[in-house]
């Protein structure tokens, strides 16, 4: 059954998306909140792939409004290991009603939610203390579970952006502090902004490794960035050695660029290669056959002199 979904028309009087978003994100933010996977929450899963695919763009095009979206404007929030986006003024925009039937679609909806930190991310904006106490609620008994437990739960580390307000968080006593020592920093130079799309992983670290150590540019973070969104966002089944085929044929070619790269990944997803033996097979298809020319071959001239033929000089002279 088809979903619709309301964008009440106050969206254009919004100082922000009236000054200072851009036409590419009012599109983006209008899609956020209309495409198939919004729920009547505001969290939902979706992939970057996904969303490259609806909107006609690049996953290098989607990851930057992402970021934009997440850093600058802070309205939504990504987790990269459930897939799943928070939209922070869904309730203040949507969640105006309440009643029985609402509230067992929210409440059934909340339940799917895998990372509980989402919840209480949008029932911030919540006006109506209903809904908002039914939000909360979730996140109550998420932290209830974790104390049974004895486990601490993952925190919003993935989201954070602003260094002063992850120490401010360390300093509270949650535990940003030893998951700030998780992310995947640039290893090579202090003070950097940390990658913030996958957590310290033996994949990440061995394309960050041969991305630093072959002349990829150790300071380009945002490069590394957009190169480890295809471990996640891609169709490939072996995504770590992909990358680090494509990253060893850019270096053969002298080809030191996250564009050359990428243009060489997204050629084996248009040919469906999935794993490296696949594209090594399909290299060497590629190769040219090896014909020898036409102008190196010998090209007889005239007949054939039969085998008993002698040559007299004098014949047919008179005497």
């Amino acid at each position: 059954m088809a979903k619709y979904r309301v964008v009440h028309t106050n969206f254009w009087s919004n100082p922000m998306v009236m000054e200072e978003m851009t036409p590419e994100d009012k599109y983006f933010y209008l899609y956020l909140q209309t495409n198939p996977n919004t729920t009547q929450i505001g969290i939902y899963p979706i992939t970057k792939k996904q969303m490259a695919f609806d909107l006609g763009y690049s996953i290098e095009t989607v990851h930057a409004l992402m970021d934009r979206f997440i850093s600058h404007y802070k309205l939504i929030r990504y987790n990269p290991e459930t897939r799943e986006l928070a939209i922070k003024n869904w309730g203040k925009e949507h969640l105006h009603k309440g009643g029985r039937p609402i509230m067992d679609c929210i409440s059934a909806e909340l339940k799917e939610v895998e990372d509980r930190s989402l919840i209480q991310y949008v029932a911030e904006a919540i006006r109506k203390q209903e809904i908002r106490d039914l939000y909360e609620a979730f996140c109550k008994n998420e932290e209830l579970i974790v104390s049974e437990d004895g486990n601490q739960q993952e925190d919003n580390t993935l989201y954070i952006t602003d260094e002063d307000e992850m120490e401010q968080t360390c300093s509270s006593g949650s535990t940003l502090c030893s998951q700030k020592e998780q992310l995947a920093f640039d290893p090579t130079t202090e003070n950097e902004t940390p990658l913030q799309i996958h957590s310290i992983s033996e994949d990440v670290k061995e394309i960050i490794e041969f991305w630093d150590e072959n002349g990829f540019g150790v300071t380009n973070i945002n490069g590394k960035q957009q190169l480890l969104s295809w471990l996640d966002d891609s169709s490939f089944s072996q995504p770590k050695a992909v990358i680090l085929k494509a990253l060893q044929i850019a270096c053969a070619n002298n080809k030191r660029r996250l564009t050359y790269v990428v243009g060489i990944l997204k050629n084996w997803e248009n040919e469906s290669l999935k794993t490296v033996e696949e594209i090594e097979q399909y290299c060497e298809n590629q190769k040219p056959e090896h014909k020898t020319s036409p102008y190196n071959q010998s090209i007889p001239t005239g007949r054939a002199i039969p085998g008993k033929f002698v040559l007299d000089l004098t014949a047919g002279e008179e005497s």
